[in-house]
C-alpha cells in the first residue's frame, strides 16, 4: 500500500506541475486534462508495483519485461507525446511509419510536461537546463517531426538558457495565441 500512496503523489504533483504552467500559458483545459490516463488501472499498477521515486516506473517495467505496457497505453491516449503523431507512411516510407507535425498547443503541453517530470525527479537540484538535457539524451533516437522537433528544441533551450519567465511568454506568444499575428520572439 505504501507504493501506492507514494506513487499517486508523484502522479499528482506532476499533473499540478503541468496544470500551473499550462494555466501561465492559457492552456486551461490541457492544464486540467493532463495526463489524466494514469489514474487509470493499466498505468497506475504498472506505477505501483514498478515505484522507484526518482524516475519513471515505465523505464523499471520496460528494464524488467522489455517493454513498457503502461507506456503503450499512456502514448496512444496522451497528444502531448510525440508519440502518439506518429502514423502509417504511404509516400515516405512505404509500408513504414514517419512522424506527423504536432499541433502548436500540444507542443506547448508537452514543454510543460517535460518542465514538471524534470521537477518532479530532479527535485532540488532542479534547473532550467534539465528538461533540455533530458530531451538530448534521447534525441538522436526519436521519431518527432522536423517542424516539431524545431520548435520543442528552440523552447527548451530558450529555458534553458532565459528561465521560465521570457520562455512562457514566448510559448505563449508563438503557440498558444491567435498565430494569425505570427508574433516570435527574440531568440
Amino acid at each position: 500500500m505504501g507504493n501506492a500512496w507514494k506513487h499517486f503523489k508523484t502522479i499528482t504533483y506532476h499533473k499540478y506541475l503541468v496544470a500551473r504552467g499550462c494555466f501561465k500559458v492559457g492552456l486551461y483545459r490541457q492544464g486540467l486534462l493532463h495526463d489524466m490516463s494514469k489514474y487509470s488501472p493499466t498505468e497506475f499498477m504498472v506505477g505501483v508495483r514498478y515505484y522507484q521515486g526518482d524516475r519513471s516506473p515505465n523505464n523499471a517495467e520496460r528494464e524488467d519485461i522489455g517493454y513498457s505496457s503502461a507506456w503503450l497505453h499512456h502514448k496512444g491516449r496522451n497528444r502531448h507525446h510525440y508519440e502518439y503523431w506518429i502514423d502509417y507512411s504511404i509516400h515516405d516510407i512505404p509500408g513504414g511509419v514517419a512522424p506527423v507535425p504536432m499541433p502548436d498547443k500540444y507542443i506547448a503541453e508537452m514543454i510543460m510536461d517535460r518542465i514538471a517530470a524534470s521537477k518532479v525527479y530532479r527535485g532540488s537540484e532542479y534547473t532550467d537546463a534539465d528538461p533540455l538535457a533530458y530531451y538530448l539524451r534521447g534525441a538522436e533516437i526519436s521519431l518527432i517531426h522536423d517542424d516539431t522537433k524545431k520548435k520543442l528544441e528552440r523552447m527548451l533551450t530558450m529555458l534553458a538558457q532565459k528561465g521560465e519567465k521570457e520562455t512562457f511568454e514566448c510559448i505563449k506568444r508563438e503557440l498558444v495565441k491567435d498565430r494569425s499575428r505570427q508574433e516570435t520572439c527574440k531568440f
